[in-house]
């Protein structure tokens, strides 16, 4: 299972208590060694006090020293309530004139280390020696009440940082759930909408950092509401067109399952053939009507001769133009008609064109394909059909609109598809009367090729 994405909340209080807390321990570590520092520098100086006190109580008799400290005064210098004080006096040599003879002798000259750490019977001790007329004194103490002055310092200076460390974090935390409350109410929003609610969310409450991704949420949404849109008039289209000739279709076969007579029964088999040929050209017409819809975005387009296309479409129609006794001509220049454009879509282009105009022409009528490269590259199909009037000229080119008292079979959806693909090329398509003033003369006019192309 994909492991679930942290929050935006959970990040931004990363970001922001972390580095608090990392900087509060670096104070806190900081704050720790200046505190040592500073009780040793206090009780350094009380310890070298002791030290030079000592070292006045060494006397030089005949040529060698001698020690007048009292045991009274001894006591009362050496006293500490909390830490134990211990001294030695040698002489440069090293002989013990007085003190304690357990306690270290330096290793060090006393002129270049005032002051060391050392221990005692175990125990860490801060060590003063002074250098007095050929002997070296040592004072000896041991540290508790210079780790109790440190930690009392630390402590001081620790509690406030730390309470406003706290109170920082419950502002970041406030703040960043204040500031993430438009999103939470937005997600609760759009978790409450219908599936069919494809309105645009409002944006005057989100941040603005997020008010551009709520943009983009929204045109996505209405590019699906459009899609959804004509994928629904599809569908209802779609059955309202195969409902009647399904219909139909089923009262033939009824009527062909009643027939006894071998003749009316090939006679109804043949009404048949003709109504599964009907649904079958309209069920075409409606799959490239979905295919050449204006949410189809992009078409892989190729550089393509015009005329040897629109030629070889026109050979394929006449047959079918031979059947009603129609003059079917193509009209071309020799040259190459370059334009960029899907050879299937345009074939199917064509091919309703010479559809429309071979149905609607009367018998012994002409069909006439013309291609030209000026003013633009365009093909052109004139026929001798009824003249559309000029107000009826947009609505042929919709879904289903069929001309009144035109008696001629057909869907209704040819020149739909020719609109769309035209579009889809970012072609015009124009109706007008014919230029011998009889039929009509539909022109599809395509964009100059936006690249030299070389044709065969």
């Amino acid at each position: 299972m994909r492991p679930r994405s942290a929050t935006l909340r959970s990040q931004l209080l990363r970001w922001l208590l972390v580095p608090l807390s990392i900087l509060f321990l670096l104070d806190a570590a900081g704050s720790y060694v200046l505190a040592t520092r500073l009780s040793r520098q206090v009780y350094d100086g009380e310890l070298g006090e002791i030290a030079r006190e000592l070292a006045l109580h060494v006397k030089r008799e005949n040529g060698g020293y001698a020690w007048d400290l009292e045991s009274d005064a001894e006591r009362t210098l050496l006293l500490d309530p909390y830490d134990t004080v211990r001294y030695a006096v040698r002489t440069r040599d090293g002989r013990l004139l007085a003190g304690d003879a357990e306690l270290a002798a330096p290793a060090s000259d006393a002129a270049r280390t005032p002051y060391y750490d050392s221990t005692y019977h175990d125990d860490p001790v801060r060590v003063a020696q002074i250098e007095r007329a050929g002997v070296v004194v040592q004072v000896a103490e041991t540290t508790v009440k210079r780790r109790a002055l440190a930690r009392d310092i630390v402590i001081d200076v620790i509690l406030p940082q730390l309470a406003l460390i706290l109170i920082a974090g419950a502002l970041v935390w406030i703040g960043v759930s204040r500031g993430l409350a438009p999103l939470q109410q937005l997600k609760i929003a759009i978790a409450r909408r219908s599936h069919v609610d494809l309105s645009p969310v409002a944006v005057e409450s989100v941040p603005g950092e997020v008010e551009p991704l709520l943009q983009a949420v929204n045109d996505l949404m209405a590019r699906l509401e459009e899609v959804l849109t004509f994928q629904n008039r599809f569908i209802a289209d779609a059955a309202h067109q195969l409902r009647t000739p399904v219909a139909g279709l089923k009262a033939h076969i009824e009527l062909a399952l009643r027939e006894e007579d071998p003749a009316h029964a090939r006679q109804s088999l043949a009404h048949l053939y003709t109504a599964v040929e009907r649904i079958s050209r309209l069920v075409s017409q409606l799959l490239s009507l979905a295919r050449s819809e204006p949410t189809v975005k992009k078409v892989a387009l190729e550089a393509l001769d015009l005329r040897k296309l629109a030629f070889d479409v026109t050979m394929e129609w006449v047959p079918e133009a031979y059947k009603k006794n129609i003059d079917l001509g193509f009209e071309g220049s020799a040259q190459h008609v370059a334009i960029e454009g899907d050879p299937l879509r345009l074939t199917e282009l064509m091919n309703n064109l010479l559809d429309n105009a071979i149905r609607y022409s009367r018998n012994g009528g002409r069909v006439t394909v013309r291609v030209n490269d000026a003013p633009s590259p365009r093909v052109s199909v004139s026929d001798d059909g009824p003249t559309i009037p000029v107000a009826e000229r947009e609505r042929v080119f919709e879904r289903f609109h069929r001309l009144l008292g035109s008696h001629a079979g057909g869907s209704g959806l040819g020149l739909a598809i020719v609109r769309e693909i035209a579009a889809l090329h970012q072609a015009e398509i124009t109706l007008e009367d014919d230029i011998d003033g009889i039929g009509n003369r539909f022109t599809v006019a395509f964009p100059a090729s936006s690249f030299p192309v070389r044709l065969q």
